[in-house]
């Protein structure tokens, strides 16, 4: 246990039964009242947001969080195999870690995944991947309007929009987050 004064942004916590990830923390002095600690933590399972007052006195559970990157090797059912780079042990990531950014998977790409205590809590792609077009419609001459684009599909199988002048075998740069074209890959 330690103190809430201990606490810092990026830190995981265990509150009220729950892991959450502290995003904000704040030190609040108003006036003639007591000092406490304003905290803005994200729930690692669902995402969501959740705001605390601590008292600066008030006890909390640091979690011991590691993280490391891990080679994807396939998909097994609702979980991903991902292999540690240094001792090559294998372990089991539940897809929904991913979230939306699994679309841009493929093997052998280093993803990062957090543990506390052998429990896969948190798993991010790299923030940008570079993936080659599978198919697209030819882009029509003359059809060159201000910042026109077209519907692609990449070599995972995802679909996202690019320029008119990107061809099928070129390869572009994608953003996890968001799922869009970032730049052609030469």
């Amino acid at each position: 246990m330690a103190k809430a004064s201990e606490v810092k942004s990026g830190n995981v916590l265990r509150f009220n039964g729950e892991l959450v990830s502290v995003e904000e923390y704040i030190h609040r002095t108003p006036g003639n009242l007591r000092a406490f600690y304003q905290a803005r933590m994200r729930n690692v399972k669902t995402g969501k947001i959740v705001e605390y007052r601590f008292r600066t006195d008030e006890e909390v559970t640091i979690c011991r969080v590691e993280t490391n990157d891990y080679q994807y090797l396939y998909e097994d059912g609702d979980y991903l195999v991902v292999m540690d780079n240094n001792t090559f042990d294998q372990h089991n990531i539940p897809k929904l870690l991913f979230g939306n950014a699994i679309k841009f998977l493929k093997e052998g790409m280093n993803v990062t995944v957090a543990f506390e205590s052998d429990e896969p809590i948190v798993a991010q792609l790299p923030n940008s991947v570079e993936l080659e077009i599978t198919y697209t419609e030819p882009a029509v001459k003359g059809d060159t309007s201000t910042s026109a684009q077209k519907y692609a599909t990449v070599e995972t199988g995802a679909e996202i929009r690019v320029p008119l002048f990107i061809n099928q075998g070129d390869k572009v740069k994608v953003d996890t987050k968001t799922g869009e074209y970032m730049e052609r890959v030469k």
